[in-house]
């Protein structure tokens, strides 16, 4: 039998407006958004290396040159910091430019998820890739990727990741048909269906913002008819894919059950920046010292 490909690419989806945080994405990609002191887009780019996925292509659109430029040498402002014998903050700025090989290609149309991943099809080619949202920062300490990856390479065909979420909350999200399989935080997922009403779900596993994809995805959403939204829906490509493996399946889902900070709401964005801040060692004594006493003071006086 011959070995699978190693999976070695890494697909970041960043063309989105992020009209959630208006106005400060005005002029500033929602990716560039810091978390505590790393933009969000960093984050996602560490998992991915974490995985080990060192190729990554960024996938962009207008106004999103900073993305570019982050991950880029910035030659002035480390002369600056070499000439002022700051070497901790000359490795932070080094950190981002050294981590992956990076490429960027632009979706010229915002035609929705599915559109975005197929503009990957030149540079992926026909070896198995990964594709990582960037509202999702998974927990380094959850190795969620590198379990997919695993699964992938076990089973073939594409893995999803997936999330158990009240049943109300099941509206937001794609939701995932499941059959159990003999390994507990796996399974077969025999349909697919984008932010169903609550009556409808098939379940309350939902889809987050990770997936190991089969190349033969990018042949499904090259036919994939415009869906929800009137964008071209990665979700029904891989309902196809489910429904029918000669085109390239079958598909598992790797369920989730570790840390995960979502960006993509502002709410649960301040609340992503309050946990990791709380963990770190170098804010994290004196910064939850100082939130106790608000929160206390708050109670007390509401």
């Amino acid at each position: 039998m011959a070995s699978r490909p190693t999976i070695s690419k890494a697909v970041i989806p960043a063309a989105g407006l992020g009209t959630r945080f208006l106005p400060a994405t005005k002029a500033t990609p929602k990716e560039m958004l810091p978390v505590v002191d790393k933009p969000a887009i960093q984050y996602v780019v560490e998992e991915a290396v974490s995985a080990g996925l060192d190729d990554v292509l960024m996938i962009t659109g207008r106004n999103k040159r900073p993305l570019e430029d982050h991950f880029d040498r910035n030659y002035e402002l480390e002369s600056a910091l070499q000439k002022k014998g700051d070497a901790s903050r000359l490795a932070k700025v080094q950190e981002s430019s050294d981590l992956a090989t990076m490429h960027y290609v632009r979706q010229g149309d915002p035609k929705g998820l599915g559109h975005a991943v197929l503009c990957a099809a030149p540079h992926v080619g026909h070896e198995p890739f990964a594709v990582l949202l960037g509202d999702d920062l998974i927990d380094p300490r959850d190795p969620l990727l590198q379990r997919m990856i695993e699964v992938q390479e076990q089973h073939g065909g594409s893995v999803i990741a997936l999330m158990e979420v009240a049943p109300e909350q099941i509206h937001l999200y794609g939701c995932a048909a499941v059959e159990a399989t003999a390994e507990r935080d796996v399974v077969r997922i025999s349909g697919l269906v984008e932010k169903p009403d609550p009556a409808d779900a098939p379940s309350n596993y939902a889809i987050i913002g990770r997936y190991v994809l089969a190349p033969q995805i990018f042949g499904v959403l090259r036919e994939t008819e415009p869906g929800r939204g009137g964008e071209i829906q990665l979700t029904d490509a891989l309902q196809q894919l489910a429904t029918d493996e000669k085109l390239g399946g079958p598909v598992h889902g790797v369920v989730f059950r570790g840390r995960r900070y979502d960006t993509g709401d502002r709410g649960d964005y301040l609340r992503a920046i309050v946990r990791l801040a709380c963990e770190r060692e170098d804010l994290g004594p004196e910064f939850r010292t100082w939130l106790r006493g608000y929160v206390g003071q708050e109670l007390t006086e509401g």
